[in-house]
């Protein structure tokens, strides 16, 4: 009863407040948003005795901009904003340390803080405007925390593996969340979820059938968010039979499902996966492309306020034509062209798409220009605020180890190496795996304490135990240890959401990958040719090296190989190699019988 006693009550003051003088008087005065995010908007407040009212938006977001079109141009929101706030607008694209402590709020988040940086509401997505009046008033009246800011303090783990307890757990919610009907994991919103679909082509890889079946069903819903006309996918459905597409593309989809398509067709030889993979290719490349060969964030779901994105794209080629293009957010963000160039690399391994190579490695030049910073990491953007950030460094990192594997270029091995570098020396806890951002200096309430993410430890156990597998570093292997740590943590602590990530980061760092050398030099067609079909083996967990004697011992000096006459491949498991093999024909099924 009380909830709804105190409901009527903030309904009355409100009714109160439009009818007064004052709130006549400022109602029509436009929001006076800042657009910066810095610990002294946090003295401002506590100066004039306001709270900070967090807007986090994306520019490719439809329901941002139906929140700005109603929400924030209602005149009772615009009044309480004025009387008590200090309201912030924030691209989340943009401050990668705002979106990993916010990203499960939003978008739109709108998150209330007090004058000494704690939490009093966050809320996630469209507000309408008499909820959001209900809600402004409500903290004025009460600024107590409510329930949304409860946050979770995890047990530091002992162990760098999951137990037998928290693998089943975790694997019980996977198979709960598959939708048998419609495919995909959960009944909400329909799309790919990466480290999801990478670990049910690895169970589909091991002959579990379950896992092909779904995976296939979830490929096959998928390919109806792809665009027929200019290609690239669609963010997501909001219904769950795929049928009712969210039409931003954004470059990170984009990315994920050309990965994972070239994936799948390397596993089953699906023509119509490789078709939806050349066909996200081909937006990324044309759409999504500076001329300089860097990547841009997102296109927008709608071409403007009056025609939205469920009618243009409905059009055809002309149609759109006529009417323009939806706008293109044309920053490029280190993270985003990591992202870009993994993807292009994995379709250049499956299908020997030259095209695809060239372009991640321009894209990674461009970067590397751009955006390196001294000791090995990444900017954001070209000037940050804030930062710098983990998602660029490991993104980028990643991207280096893919070069590595497809083109066997030492220096793309040198320059992982040195963003795990960066990694090791800005991001690590000493007591719980790696952070998004180090706290600001000043930092009040919530920001002291650096955000821990799931995802992005589990990419850092990921990349570090590859690298580990490369180089044989120690060091590396230890951080991917400390990065399990955390997650075996945060899975005791979220054992009923998804965590495929958790799962995934747990099998590979406890088990060596397939392991593939070509022996021979990179100008000899047959090592081409073997490398070639490496590359095209199917497994997302894969090994590639290439030792062309000319350049000394392999990076790890803990293999070594015979010096033969002729070019040659040599394919290692856990505890297996295979004798020489000498036609590229002949190597997945070495690889197989080593396995």
């Amino acid at each position: 009863m009380q909830p709804f006693i105190r409901f009527l009550a903030i309904g009355w003051t409100a009714v109160l407040m439009i009818s007064s003088p004052a709130w006549a008087e400022s109602s029509g005065a436009p929001i006076a948003w800042r657009t910066a995010w810095n610990q002294e908007l946090f003295t401002e407040a506590a100066r004039e005795h306001r709270f900070v009212l967090l807007d986090l938006h994306a520019v490719w977001c439809h329901w941002c901009h139906v929140m700005d079109e109603e929400t924030y141009a209602n005149p009772r929101v615009r009044a309480l904003l004025r009387l008590r706030y200090l309201p912030v607008t924030i691209d989340a694209d943009a401050d990668p340390n705002l979106s990993s402590r916010y990203g499960d709020w939003g978008w739109p988040a709108t998150i209330v803080l007090a004058a000494d940086g704690t939490e009093i509401v966050k809320r996630r997505g469209f507000l309408p405007p008499a909820e959001m009046v209900a809600m402004l008033q409500a903290i004025i009246d009460d600024p107590t925390p409510g329930p949304s800011v409860a946050n979770m303090k995890l047990a530091h783990a002992q162990t760098s593996a999951l137990a037998a307890e928290q693998r089943s757990t975790l694997l019980h919610v996977y198979n709960e969340l598959y939708d048998t009907t419609n495919g995909g994991w959960g009944n909400v919103h329909k799309y790919i979820d990466a480290p999801t679909m990478e670990y049910t082509l690895d169970a589909a890889r091991q002959g579990d059938e379950t896992a092909a079946r779904r995976a296939r069903q979830t490929l096959d819903a998928n390919l109806h968010l792809i665009d027929p006309l200019w290609g690239g996918v669609y963010q997501y459905s909001d219904s769950e039979d795929w049928s009712s597409p969210h039409f931003e593309k954004l470059l990170a989809f984009q990315a994920d499902d050309l990965r994972l398509y070239a994936e799948s067709y390397a596993l089953w030889r699906e023509p119509k996966y490789l078709q939806a993979a050349l066909a996200l290719r081909d937006y990324m490349v044309r759409y999504l492309r500076s001329p300089e060969g860097a990547f841009y964030v997102s296109q927008d779901a709608d071409l403007s306020a009056q025609v939205t994105g469920h009618d243009y794209y409905a059009k055809d080629e002309a149609g759109r034509r006529q009417l323009g293009v939806p706008p293109i957010d044309v920053h490029r963000y280190s993270r985003e062209n990591g992202w870009a160039i993994r993807a292009l690399c994995k379709l250049y391994d499956v299908g020997g798409d030259d095209a695809a190579l060239e372009a991640a490695s321009r894209a990674a030049d461009w970067v590397l220009a751009n955006r390196a910073l001294p000791g090995g990491g990444f900017r954001h953007d070209a000037g940050d605020i804030g930062g710098p950030f983990l998602d660029d460094t490991v993104s980028m990192g990643q991207a280096f180890l893919s070069l590595y594997r497809s083109t066997g270029e030492r220096r793309r091995l040198a320059q992982a190496r040195e963003a795990m570098d960066f990694l090791l020396h800005h991001f690590r806890d000493p007591q719980q795996g790696f952070f998004s951002a180090p706290a600001p200096a000043g930092a009040r309430g919530v920001f002291r304490d650096p955000v821990h993410s799931v995802d992005q430890n589990a990419e850092v156990a990921r990349f570090a135990n590859m690298l580990y597998r490369y180089t044989d570093d120690g060091a590396y292997r230890k951080a991917a240890r400390q990065a399990m740590k955390f997650l075996v943590a945060s899975a005791a602590a979220e054992s009923q959401q998804l965590h495929a990530d958790i799962l995934l980061a747990d099998s590979e760092v406890g088990a060596a990958p397939i392991h593939i050398t070509i022996v021979g030099g990179k100008s000899d067609p047959r090592a081409q040719a073997l490398h070639a079909a490496a590359l095209r083996y199917p497994a997302g967990y894969l090994q590639v090296d290439w030792w062309d004697r000319t350049e000394g011992p392999l990076p790890n000096p803990q293999i070594q190989y015979p010096a033969l006459e002729r070019a040659a491949a040599f394919a290692c498991t856990q505890s297996t190699c295979s004798t020489p093999v000498f036609e590229a024909d002949a190597l997945q099924a070495a690889v197989r019988a080593a396995l």
